[in-house]
């Protein structure tokens, strides 16, 4: 599986580059694989200032519908606009040009490390 060194990662499988700022979030392709093709996503509007677990969108796929929470608390400054007109683009390019949303964080987050998130999707199989 492709679990990107320089990402944090959730326990609900989204991702947080925090090496760029704003920080981008994401899913990971453990996720984008589960969901199957993404027909459709909603994310929250710039401006919304959310809480670490809060739902902040919604992804839809063939198989399902998924909520989206947000891994880490900030103020939304930007959505991927591509994401939007091409929802494929999440399970194409999970950690490239499949990003979710840029966030100003508040706080560092407690993430898992690359190896952690690994050793936790093998767990949960």
């Amino acid at each position: 599986m492709n679990v990107p060194k320089h990402l944090r990662y959730s326990i609900n499988h989204e991702w947080v580059n925090e090496s760029v700022d704003p920080a981008e979030v994401g899913i990971t392709a453990f996720a984008a694989t589960a969901l199957g093709d993404v027909i459709y996503v909603e994310l929250p509007e710039p401006g919304n200032h959310l809480t670490a677990g809060d739902a902040c969108g919604e992804v839809e796929s063939t198989k399902s519908v998924a909520e989206l929470y947000l891994p880490v608390s900030g103020e939304v400054v930007a959505v991927n606009e591509e994401v939007l007109a091409d929802p494929s683009l999440i399970g194409a390019d999970p950690y490239g040009k499949g990003w979710l949303v840029r966030v100003r964080l508040a706080e560092a987050p407690p993430l898992m490390s690359s190896d952690e998130y690994l050793a936790f999707c093998n767990e949960s199989r």
